[in-house]
């Protein structure tokens, strides 16, 4: 499945070209030309990945970004801005409010590219493959072995990718239709209890030392990752 880019871009010229560009790539674009568009358009399945005007009608860029980032449900999807604004303290309030990454305008599509592999890479470091480690508990995508404190740790094909997608998305809450989409994936019918069947299974593989407190519950919303 393609990842999903949401373009939020006042002038229609450069939001189809944008549009063009993703696509070339690979990506799903959604196009947002205003402010009330764009938070209408931040729906389950979330965007992967937001390129965000900094003047936008109805609002602006800082403050959807600043929305968005101050959401449990949205926090955690990336955010490029893209400005005519160049002036350092600019750049300075936008990276305070949550964004990830800061273009300034005219740019060429090859280095908006670049700049979105690397804002990947920084947000979702299994692209690479690259072992995730929290408070102890490892997990190596490439061998597909999970210890803790250097102790291997059985699981099943679906505790591992239930941890997987947990260690990567942490600090936010996923419903159960959230993780059977994530993580068995929309083309297969799976009943909501299943996911609390193999949550548990999760924290009983990790009770050995104590990892499986990470793995919350949070009444009524569904299942959080997380160290606090």
């Amino acid at each position: 499945m393609s990842r999903k880019i949401l373009i939020v871009e006042d002038e229609a010229p450069i939001r189809e070209m944008l549009s063009f560009v993703m696509e070339q790539h690979g990506y799903q674009a959604v196009e947002a030309g205003d402010y009330q568009s764009a938070l209408d358009k931040v729906i389950e399945p979330f965007p992967d990945m937001i390129l965000l005007d900094w003047m936008i009608p109805g609002g602006s860029g800082i403050q959807l970004a600043k929305k968005l980032k101050g959401d449990d449900f949205t926090r955690s999807i990336p955010i490029i801005m893209l400005t005519a604004r160049g002036e350092e303290e600019d750049k300075v309030r936008g990276l305070e409010v949550g964004a990830d990454d800061y273009m300034t305008k005219p740019f060429s599509p090859k280095e908006l590219m670049a700049r979105m592999r690397a804002v990947f890479r920084r947000v979702a470091p299994t692209a690479l493959d690259e072992p995730l480690e929290v408070e102890g508990l490892r997990l190596d995508p490439v061998s597909h072995r999970i210890t803790a404190f250097n102790e291997r740790l059985d699981m099943g094909p679906t505790e591992f990718k239930l941890l997987h997608f947990f260690m990567t998305h942490s600090d936010r809450v996923y419903s159960r239709e959230q993780l059977l989409d994530h993580v068995w994936g929309t083309n297969v019918y799976v009943e909501d209890r299943t996911v609390d069947v193999h949550i548990r299974r999760l924290r009983k593989a990790l009770e050995t030392h104590g990892h499986d407190r990470l793995v919350q519950t949070v009444r009524g919303v569904g299942y959080r990752f997380s160290k606090s």
